[in-house]
């Protein structure tokens, strides 16, 4: 309040109060953010340089980048929160936690914590045209460190998340080809005549065999770091390359990358949508994801795990989200953007869970079908060697033309009658449901169920290709929300670095650390010379 005031000198006077608090705020000198002691590095005692203000100054804001269009920053935002995680973990939670009555309490969370939330982090980022650091040392100057810890997560974030893109682009080129690498076990020459199915492969899978074998090449224990992979340190190095010439002139060049990285991934998963509807089974994978299981809302765990999600797929507290909108005008409307992007952020994740299950729903279909193969030519042996007898087989039962629901039957007959030595048997009861409810997530749902599956497909070296483009894309889009969460507040406090020294700086130390993980952590990453005869791939 000013000291000339009326109201502070206690003046009597005749004149109405017509000012406001606000009015009053207007005249008030402003701090200066700069000049807090987190900023400037002072000592409790000093004061800081008095006479700046606060909010960046009107040459500070016209030197500031800008969005070239309203299109291009809600791609960016919507590129930012819709990643992986709505791809693999949203539809993996969906499954465990209830099916469709899980979306329930997603819902309600979304809404009641995830878009006001979300609306904060714009509003904050477009008023003060900050990153993460200078907003919170707008906020209280003691509170910068909090900016600091959101920009060393965007550091541990990047570091995970651009290994998965590195291991996309992999298995990206590894598509073109036909069949597919990961579509048959190997063959292994034995005495340099015989050839036989690799062991190994024989007891898991080929897409299993293929992930930790051809890819990730791991060792059998952690002592044996197996030295350096160079196919995904190559890998690697291309995904920091893309991600490095996204975001080297900052949203000058990352706001076109999001024009394609933003919208592919929809393309795709309307073309799987499309075309997972029309394979066998597909239906029955829809209906069991969406199948609610009401007591499920009533565990508190389902709706700890929906909140965890909302954070974690809208992007918030990582300082992406104030570093995009802090390019914004401080008049534009963050109100409908912080609903428009939730919005779709959550269609996103219904629309990709429809297209996992419905592939899925197909996959299981698959394996059931084998499954009945496989133990009615056991049947038929027990039936050959007198174990099991000719009466035991329903009439209508044919076996060239064996149906999952005769096979059914024919199981609960036979566990019927030799009820005693039923076990020594060795049958499976092949029931659909069991394969359906085996949840997979994260790298096992894209690199091993998904994969496998689409070996089914015709034309699998195309829907392969496109699937893991797509994943590249969405991870681009997450990187490039995560480097600017980092780039932002550190050229807000130095302008004067160039932002290309600071993405070529930041990536060789962070590929050299990279680096070290993959060499030492179990030999998962790393790679190296392995023990192909002791079987430790998970059946």
């Amino acid at each position: 309040m000013l000291k000339n005031s009326k109201v502070t000198l206690g003046l009597p006077h005749s004149d109405p109060v017509t000012e406001s608090v606000a009015d009053l705020l207007t005249l008030a000198e402003p701090l200066d953010y700069k000049s807090s002691r987190m900023s400037m590095g002072l000592s409790p005692g000093a004061q800081p340089a008095m006479g700046k203000g606060l909010l960046p100054s009107p040459g500070d804001e016209e030197g500031r980048p800008a969005w070239n269009s309203k299109l291009q920053y809600i791609l960016a935002q919507v590129g930012f929160s819709v990643g992986l995680g709505n791809v693999w973990r949203f539809p993996y939670l969906c499954q465990k936690n209830g099916g469709g009555a899980y979306l329930v309490p997603y819902f309600i969370l979304l809404i009641l914590i995830g878009i006001p939330l979300f609306f904060l982090e714009l509003a904050v980022g477009q008023r003060i045209r900050r990153g993460s650091i200078g907003v919170w040392n707008y906020v209280y100057p003691q509170l910068g460190g909090i900016g600091v810890s959101s920009l060393m997560v965007c550091g541990f974030v990047g570091l995970y998340y651009n290994v998965i893109i590195g291991w996309s682009i992999f298995y990206f080129f590894q598509s073109f080809q036909y069949p597919l690498p990961w579509a048959e076990c190997p063959i292994r020459v034995v005495n340099g005549s015989q050839a036989i199915i690799e062991p190994e492969c024989e007891k898991s899978s080929a897409t299993t065999y293929f992930w930790y074998r051809q890819t990730l090449n791991i060792t059998s224990t952690i002592e044996d770091s197996g030295g350096l992979n160079w196919k995904m340190t190559m890998s690697l190095f291309a995904a920091w390359l893309i991600v490095c010439l996204a975001v080297i002139k900052g949203i000058q060049s990352s706001g076109k990358v999001m024009y394609f990285s933003s919208l592919f991934p929809y393309v795709v998963l309307i073309c799987f949508l499309v075309r997972g509807l029309m394979l066998k089974g597909s239906v029955d994978g829809i209906a069991h994801m969406f199948t609610p299981k009401l007591e499920k809302m009533l565990e508190p765990q389902v709706w700890r795990e929906a909140a965890t999600q909302v954070f974690f797929a809208l992007g918030l507290g990582f300082g992406g989200v104030i570093a995009f909108s802090s390019y914004n005008k401080r008049d534009n409307n963050c109100h409908f953007d912080a609903a428009l992007v939730s919005i779709i952020n959550f269609i996103t994740s219904i629309l990709a869970t429809l297209v996992v299950f419905a592939v899925l729903g197909f996959k299981a279909n698959i394996m059931n079908e084998k499954c009945v193969v496989e133990n009615a030519e056991k049947i038929l042996g027990y039936l050959k060697s007198g174990v099991l007898s000719l009466e035991l087989i329903p009439p209508h039962v044919n076996f060239s033309h064996l149906s999952a629901v005769d096979y059914q039957e024919m199981y609960g007959v036979i566990k019927t009658v030799r009820e005693d030595s039923f076990d020594q048997l060795g049958l499976d009861p092949c029931i659909l449901e069991d394969e359906l409810n085996k949840a997979v997530q994260g790298t096992g749902l894209a690199f091993i169920a998904f994969t496998e599956a689409m070996t089914h497909f015709p034309a699998s070296p195309f829907w392969s290709v496109m699937f893991f483009f797509m994943l590249i894309n969405l991870g681009l889009g997450s990187m490039i929300g995560t480097m600017t969460g980092i780039t932002t507040p550190v050229l807000d406090a130095f302008p004067k670095i160039r932002k290309e020294f600071l993405c070529g700086e930041a990536s060789i130390d962070w590929l050299s650390l990279v680096k070290g993980l993959l060499a030492s952590a179990n030999g998962c990453w790393g790679g190296g010379s392995c023990n192909y005869h002791e079987p430790i791939l998970p059946n």
